[in-house]
């Protein structure tokens, strides 16, 4: 009897996935638990197997295309089983060797309600295409291989219509969900950082002969959560029903990196048992790993607190947004040369602005402005990290 495989819960709250590519086509035979169809998460992208081996009998969605949990992605027959002929289109009667065409119609397009509004808006003819999806339906890439789009008008102008999905999709539901539970403020704070600047230069060459990059994130990390120590109510979350708070007694960070995807947040756990040598170690294999799209959905998750490193890209102050459920992210800004007191005189010294976003339900802004400050402290003195570090 033919087997519909339907798209499986993934976990993590998942319910629904953007279809990225099928690894497998209609005729073709496949086993148990081979991957058949990768899927793009709201964090990683994931590859899905087949639970039956047998023949591909057909593919019912095509690349690109939304996919709910629980929906039909595609049919599979055992050895010796007849595929069943696919029903016809409403609407069209169906004769004896399948669906006929309706009167005055040429040619049926095979295209997703998407993929029509896609042609709509830049203006290309489905009718004529030949598509490269299954049963050759016109996919997303089609379309912009079918050569240079009209642009559509806006009210006042030409404007380029980008879909929302994917990573970038899944990063605007969360964020618009973490602003609309959490109670959100922000309070800021510099530190003079010449010293960790010097410390930094003369340890970066040695590091990078051994294959390290060491950026100054490592060094973030072990102030922030030397820091966390002496103020637990950061380093926790909230129950659902915000009742209970919930204290981490062990340090796993969440780390903002960009790809050209979209914003990811890979964890690295227990960075209270690690060196910064063997975070910078770290921080190098899960960056590279989250834009490739090859980080497993484990490394996104279990975060106890998050840091966000905007000043790569020339950002001073800023308001990141809680990445729940934690409750506390911290971000630095660019590094800067300023003019500053400094043993009673005024000198050009190294200056990191630092911003620190709460959930006010968890903590106040007592805590939160003291918890600052000692990480300010950890990082203008950084011989602090080690003589502390247990």
């Amino acid at each position: 009897m033919p087997y519909d495989f339907k798209l499986p819960d993934l976990g993590e709250g998942i319910t629904e996935v953007e279809l990225r590519r099928w690894l497998i086509k209609e005729g073709d035979r496949i086993a148990e638990h081979q991957g058949v169809l990768e899927v793009e998460t709201d964090k990683a992208v994931v590859e899905v197997p087949s639970p039956r081996k047998g023949t591909v009998s057909r593919i019912h969605r095509g690349a690109g295309e939304i996919a709910r949990v629980g929906e039909t992605l595609l049919t599979i027959v055992e050895d010796g089983e007849v595929p069943s002929p696919p029903l016809p289109e409403r609407g069209k009667p169906a004769g004896v060797v399948g669906v006929l065409p309706e009167a005055g119609e040429e040619e049926e397009v095979r295209a997703t309600p998407m993929v029509r509004k896609l042609a709509r808006e830049r203006g290309i003819e489905l009718r004529g295409m030949s598509g490269s999806g299954p049963r050759g339906s016109i996919t997303p890439e089609d379309l912009r291989r079918a050569g240079t789009p009209q642009q559509p008008e806006g009210e006042f102008g030409p404007v380029e219509l980008v879909p929302l999905k994917g990573v970038r999709r899944a990063m605007a539901r969360n964020v618009v969900a973490s602003q609309r539970i959490a109670a959100s403020v922000t309070c800021t704070e510099e530190a003079d950082v010449t010293d960790l600047w010097d410390l930094h230069e003369r340890e970066k060459v040695a590091l990078e002969a051994r294959g390290t990059h060491l950026t100054f994130l490592p060094f973030f990390i072990k102030a922030a959560q030397h820091a966390l120590r002496e103020h637990p109510f950061l380093n926790a979350s909230l129950d659902d029903g915000g009742e209970t708070i919930i204290l981490k007694k062990h340090y796993h960070f969440g780390i903002a990196v960009e790809t050209p995807d979209g914003l990811m947040v890979p964890v690295i756990r227990d960075v209270d048992k690690k060196s910064v040598i063997a975070l910078a170690e770290e921080l190098q294999e899960l960056g590279m790993k989250a834009r490739e799209r090859t980080i497993a959905l484990a490394e996104l998750k279990g975060s106890t607190f998050t840091i966000t490193n905007y000043g790569h890209f020339g950002g001073l102050f800023a308001t990141p947004i809680i990445n729940r459920p934690d409750v506390a992210i911290l971000g630095f800004g660019r590094i800067a040369e300023r003019p500053w007191a400094h043993r009673g005189g005024i000198a050009v010294r190294k200056i990191l602005p630092l911003s620190l976003t709460f959930d006010h339900r968890a903590t106040d802004g007592a805590d939160a402005a003291l918890f600052l400050a000692k990480v300010a402290r950890y990082l203008e003195d950084p011989a602090l990290l080690f003589i502390e570090s247990v």
